[in-house]
């Protein structure tokens, strides 16, 4: 499968933000979905996962209650919304996908720089 993310860009803080990753070349729905995000200097670290179905999410504590992951499964694409968002959100972020087998795959990442 292929990653595409978008929707990264220049914002200022306590604005939002939606990031969209479109998924070619697979069965959109045999892959749990996710958005990690990696900030200069650091590792790369968890933001939100999604089941196959768009029926469970999970979120990082510093993105829980201001981020959404969601995902629309006929248009094979995976979303997160970040409001309110913080200069310390300041990273490339890049979508994940996963198989029931592990077989794991990455977007090329999208730019996300909030300013204070």
């Amino acid at each position: 499968v292929q990653l595409q993310a978008s929707g990264g860009g220049l914002v200022q803080a306590g604005t939002s933000l939606r990031l969209s990753c479109a998924a070619s070349g697979g069965t959109f729905t045999d892959y749990v979905m996710a958005w990690f995000r990696q900030a200069p200097g650091k590792e790369r670290g968890f933001v939100a996962g999604i089941n196959r179905a768009g029926s469970s999410t999970n979120y990082a504590d510093s993105v829980k209650g201001r981020s959404t992951i969601s995902r629309d499964n006929a248009k094979n694409t995976v979303y997160l919304q970040m409001n309110s968002l913080k200069p310390e959100a300041t990273a490339t972020y890049y979508c994940y996908a996963r198989t029931s087998s592990w077989d794991v795959y990455w977007g090329q990442g999208t730019q996300v720089t909030v300013s204070s």
